[in-house]
């Protein structure tokens, strides 16, 4: 009986233990608010040399928390990035590089992300906003409002570039990155279109409504000032019982991603002729090689980046600097709106309790390039891209307006949180999910320069591909050191940049034969990071250059200006006449490889049986090409 008592009193000593263990996590720990802007570069104060920046509230928080002016995204496109940092894991763990919904991911769906980890430990979570690129509000104990990519023109029939925008830009990329402008009053415009008067809508790709407007005063609220006062409205209440249950706060802004359309108010503040342009040094993209990644490796037009700053450029009658400079104009604009945004959020956090126990944290989910290497837009494994502000205050540990110039990323955001909150437990939620891949920044965060943490040399940064089933071992990635940058795309093709001597990134290395020790080290450091990750060098078919030369061979009479090469266009005006037989094709397929790259393929190949050992379906203990290529093909259609 005397056994029976005291084993009682024992569970009953463990179990408020456990409760109080319990409300210790609930209570006193700190509170975060994590914000996340969308597209936000280093348009930043305190960032990018950049000369007409205008951020002082980020200014504001940057002077009490550190900056991170070498934070790079893991993957510089929306869900991938935001999928990544809320989980913690690399895309070359998860397989996530695509706009597949995050949690169809097995490694995704069986990991925690932070809010849930947070909710886990006790915490009161709460997001609004654009956080999750797709499907994360139940990750939250509360959500407030959805993401809206409005403003948008509306023409009655739907939604359209802004009315100021002009062909083809406008009529190239539509309502979404192909508009920029003001919100003003839409009195007498009409679509180009269809003749219809033009509207103004607000929403997503759900769900949309009218947004009235009629001047600056006199109107509905954006979607990203609708999250704001979301935000503040629930930080007042928190700051009223500052002893109540920690918080876990996301706050996801939309701006500045497009379409770049925010009240005229913040236009007038950056007045075109006071914009200069950025930096760009001509023909910076010819040593460069994300071009050949399309199917037609000589065509740079056809990469989307490229696509977008041709056609802007299009639209102002060939005027390069009037095209960009408006551009940049709703840029700033949007980085205004959202800043004033943030500046109301800390207002209310530093005039209350909350100030000394609250952490803050902004960033972005990766960059935008603004017309450097002839190229508009993110998902580029350049500096301008991969490269986001990160800001992180403390209280009484962030040396507060302490810079570090470490090359660090945002896949380590998760386990910084962990360590300066102290939370427990197995971010796991079984054996199919997979342990964060990042480190703690704390040791930075107190000691900015001098700092020694556990991460590693280079930030990793991978690339998506349109259209591209995300086989890790087909992917593109670049490694940020603290003095270069290193980039192996998938096709083999390298760039290497001294940025201690070339911080814009203008001269590409890896075509000079005395940076040959470097590149030796540069790929054997991404081997080891993601041992799947560097290409197979050659099983593939021919390029559409080896074909087109192929095909030239063929038909010598395609070449009708007789210059003893054949272009393109002779090429296609040329493929309604002869067609190369089923033969002659077969004769380009089958062409046999030489010893050495049949050498690295089979190198290639018994390297992704060490990863795959489940390829070898008759189980002799050795993979032949017919089983490698049957496994690809299986995990590429599942």
């Amino acid at each position: 009986m005397r056994r029976v008592f005291l084993a009682v009193v024992g569970l009953a000593i463990c179990l408020a233990a456990d409760a109080a263990s319990s409300a210790n996590a609930m209570v006193g720990q700190p509170n975060v608010i994590l914000i996340v802007c969308d597209d936000l570069n280093d348009y930043v104060e305190g960032f990018g040399d950049y000369p007409r920046l205008a951020t002082p509230h980020m200014r504001r928080l940057a002077e009490s928390g550190v900056s991170f002016t070498q934070a790079h995204c893991t993957i510089p496109i929306c869900n991938p990035s935001r999928a990544s940092f809320m989980t913690g894991l690399y895309p070359h763990t998860s397989q996530c590089y695509g706009f597949d919904n995050w949690d169809e991911y097995e490694v995704l769906r069986n990991s925690r992300t932070l809010m849930n980890y947070f909710r886990q430990n006790g915490y009161y979570t709460l997001g609004t906003g654009k956080l999750m690129h797709n499907r994360g509000e139940q990750e939250w104990d509360e959500f407030g409002h959805r993401a809206d990519y409005g403003p948008f023109a509306y023409n009655e029939e739907k939604t359209v570039a802004h009315p100021w925008n002009k062909a083809p830009f406008r009529d190239d990329f539509g309502a979404i990155d192909g508009s920029f402008g003001p919100l003003f009053k839409l009195t007498g415009e009409i679509s180009p279109e269809n003749g219809k008067p033009f509207s103004w809508r607000t929403g997503n790709w759900a769900k949309q409504r009218t947004l009235r407007y009629e001047s600056d005063d006199d109107r509905d609220p954006t979607g990203d000032e609708l999250c704001g006062s979301w935000a503040v409205e629930h930080l007042k209440k928190f700051a009223a019982q500052p002893n109540g249950q920690s918080f876990f706060m996301g706050v996801g802004f939309l701006r500045p991603h497009t379409p770049l359309i925010v009240p005229q108010k913040y236009f007038d503040r950056f007045p075109l002729e006071s914009i200069p342009l950025p930096n760009i040094l001509e023909n910076d993209a010819a040593d460069t090689f994300k071009h050949t990644l399309q199917p037609n490796e000589d065509d740079r037009s056809s990469d989307r980046g490229t696509k977008i700053y041709d056609s802007l450029i299009a639209s102002f009658g060939g005027d390069r600097e009037l095209a960009l400079k408006k551009f940049i104009q709703a840029y700033l604009a949007s980085v205004a709106s959202v800043d004033d945004l943030i500046g109301e959020i800390i207002e209310v956090v530093d005039a209350s309790p909350l100030r000394d126990n609250t952490i803050i944290i902004l960033t972005s989910d990766h960059g935008w390039g603004m017309g450097e290497k002839d190229y508009v837009y993110k998902n580029s494994l350049w500096q301008e891209s991969t490269r986001v502000p990160l800001i992180i205050r403390v209280p009484r540990v962030a040396e507060a307006g302490g810079v570090s110039d470490a090359p660090v990323s945002l896949i380590d955001l998760y386990p910084t949180l962990i360590e300066l909150c102290g939370l427990k437990g197995d971010t796991r939620k079984n054996e199919k999910g997979r342990a964060l891949d990042g480190f703690s920044l704390k040791p930075l965060l107190e000691h900015p320069r001098a700092g020694v943490w556990d991460g590693p040399a280079a930030a990793l940064t991978a690339l998506y591909r349109w259209s591209n089933y995300y086989d890790p071992a087909e992917q593109s990635y670049a490694l940020r050191f603290k003095d270069w940058r290193y980039i192996r795309y998938s096709n083999g093709k390298e760039e290497l940049y001294h940025t201690a001597k070339d911080p814009k990134e203008w001269t590409n290395l890896a075509l000079r034969s005395e940076y040959e020790e470097q590149l030796v080290d540069f790929r054997s450091q991404l081997m080891e990071r993601i041992p799947a990750s560097i290409p197979r060098p050659v099983v593939k078919e021919a390029t559409a250059e080896e074909w087109k030369n192929a095909y030239f061979k063929k038909h010598p009479a395609a070449d009708r200006n007789q210059d003893g090469t054949l272009s393109w266009a002779e090429y296609k005006a040329y493929k309604d006449g002869p067609k190369m037989s089923e033969a002659e094709q077969s004769d380009i397929k089958e062409e046999i490889p030489d010893a050495t790259t049949q050498a690295a393929n089979e190198a290639w190949k018994t390297q992704y049986f060490k990863q795959h050992p489940e390829a070898d379906s008759d189980k002799d203990g050795s993979l032949t090409w017919w089983e490698y290529n049957q496994h690809r093909n299986k995990t590429n259609e599942s």
